[in-house]
């Protein structure tokens, strides 16, 4: 709130939004389970995918359930209006390794895990009459079903789907209490682009966007109060180096490299640590941070209206805080409010709304404390992040069992629909729904790229098509609008964003520096701390 408690709020979430990378991928699951692990051989070849089962009660539509469907068997109807409605049957006896005593007239036949094979209760059920199979797994998550190593090749015509022991157990119920029980079977597929990921791409770009212009902005404004005084000869400012004003934070080369090892340490701890208490700390910190980003988005916004300029230009001294002006203190408590209101809802269905606005502002206010000084710097910290999610992604399967990043960035074993430090949009058209987002790191660390080029564009009086950040901010789009694509591509799957975005941004702004002579510059001296000389200092054209 003031200038003080304002700048250690910003670097406390800086530390946790950008400690807190996780890559652009669909949050709802993915609908297609790749494994390479698994037998495959003729007759046992199908990819695992995910099952909607609908189920009626006496023609009344109660409830819908997610199952896995097996290695084997034929693959299930994709759209729900050519999926048959069949009328559900409870196996005796219940595991269905030998003949049911009950009578199947092409019932979907329900029965428990255990004592035989997957293929042998789906032949046991398919020479009974029965038009697919559900099997009850022994545990509340779903298991993928293959088939036995020493089984000769399999020819099973019916569906196989696997229920977790909660859905199971549900439709036991319902089978007891009434005898007119019936399922749909159906595994539809996403579409290909859902309109939730353009809206997202346009979200990511445009933040640093806006980001980029407040940081040059407040560069320039503060570089041409310099060269005023320089130019009266102000003894204050003769012979001394300059330093950023207004509490900004230049990363050292040093701190770029410890980067991946600090926040591969924050991102075990989150891993090994994930549970419902864990996510309550990161959704106060959360808070904290957005309540602070908002304050400062408000007061640089309305302090551009001369309705505003003297209560902004007002201050009160207030206790452990120091000097705050009039506008903040009227501006905090909405934005108090705004983020108490978020966490009150945040799990009602438009809650998004309210986390990525938070997100938003705390992302542009990090952006405009936090710079990159030149380009040495961003190269160091943009190749540890490229490295750094690359691994926690892909590699740290092999070490982990799973992917530890996504597994992080869901909120898995947490009772909680994922941390809050990501930007998220609700997928509308995907049958499954879920939510496609990005890690606040795949914004902030291409963004303090990309900002500075702005800032050494406008202080050394580069054009628009002249300079860098048309350039980076175009290349920034590309490697998002890749990554999106990648994403579709692996049927979901979670990708490292800046696996994509590194490689476009940072290779862009260094052929180009190259090519126009100024990477000795940029990699080394960066952005002028004044104006350059002889060249009248005016915006981008």
């Amino acid at each position: 709130m003031g200038s003080k408690g304002g700048v250690f709020s910003c670097c406390l979430c800086l530390i946790f939004a950008v400690f807190l990378l996780s890559s652009s991928f669909v949050i709802g699951g993915d609908i297609v389970h790749h494994d390479d692990v698994a037998p495959k051989r003729p007759g046992c070849n199908n990819n695992f995918v995910l099952v909607k089962i609908p189920t009626w009660v006496h023609g009344n539509e109660v409830t819908e359930f997610v199952g896995i469907g097996a290695r084997f068997g034929p693959t299930l109807e994709s759209k729900e209006k050519r999926a048959n409605q069949t009328r559900l049957a409870f196996a005796d006896p219940t595991d269905c390794c030998s003949k049911p005593k009950n009578k199947l007239t092409g019932e979907a036949i329900l029965v428990h895990r255990g004592n035989c094979s997957f293929t042998r209760k789906a032949k046991v059920a398919e020479a009974a009459g029965a038009s697919a199979i559900i099997i009850i797994n022994n545990q509340t998550e779903l298991f993928k079903m293959v088939c036995e190593p020493d089984e000769p090749d399999v020819d099973i015509g019916i569906p196989a789907v696997m229920l977790p022991q909660d859905a199971g157990t549900s439709l036991i119920e319902f089978l007891r209490n009434s005898s007119a029980v019936s399922v749909q079977l159906y595994s539809p597929k996403r579409p290909t682009v859902d309109v939730a990921e353009v809206f997202l791409w346009l979200m990511a770009v445009a933040t640093i966007l806006c980001a980029s212009y407040w940081s040059a902005w407040s560069a320039r404004e503060a570089a041409i109060e310099q060269d005023k005084f320089l130019k009266d000869g102000s003894d204050d400012y003769g012979g001394k180096e300059v330093t950023h004003s207004g509490g900004v934070l230049d990363i050292s080369t040093t701190s770029a490299l410890l980067f991946v090892v600090v926040a591969s340490c924050f991102l075990i701890m989150l891993y090994k640590l994930m549970s419902f208490w864990f996510i309550e700390v990161l959704v106060v910190l959360f808070c904290i941070g957005g309540v602070e980003g908002l304050q400062t988005c408000l007061v640089a916004l309305l302090s551009c209206f001369r309705w505003f300029e003297h209560a902004h230009e007002s201050v009160v001294k207030v206790p452990l805080l120091g000097p705050v002006s009039y506008l903040s203190l009227a501006i905090s408590p909405f934005c108090l409010a705004f983020a108490v209101m978020w966490v009150v809802f945040r799990r009602v269905s438009f809650a998004w709304i309210g986390q990525d606005i938070l997100g938003i502002v705390l992302i542009i206010t990090v952006l405009q404390i936090i710079r990159v000084p030149n380009l040495k710097v961003g190269t160091v910290l943009l190749t540890c992040a490229f490295f750094y999610d690359i691994f926690w992604v892909f590699v740290s399967k092999w070490l982990f069992h799973k992917s530890v990043m996504i597994e992080v960035a869901r909120g898995d074993n947490s009772g909680e629909d994922g941390i809050p430090m990501l930007l998220k949009i609700p997928r509308m058209f995907d049958p499954w729904g879920g939510y496609s987002i990005i890690g606040f790191g795949d914004i902030i660390l291409p963004g303090l790229v990309v900002a500075f080029s702005l800032r050494y564009d406008w202080l050394c009086n580069k054009s628009l098509r002249a300079g860098y950040f048309l350039w980076t901010m175009i290349a920034y789009g590309l490697g998002l609008f890749v990554t999106y694509v990648a994403l579709n591509l692996m049927d979901g799957h979670g990708q490292p964003a800046l696996l994509y975005i590194v490689p476009c941004t940072l290779g862009t702004f260094l052929m180009l520096g190259k090519k126009r002579g100024d990477l000795k510059h940029l990699w080394t001296r960066g952005e002028p701390d004044r104006p350059c000389p002889h060249i009248r200092l005016q915006p981008v054209e």
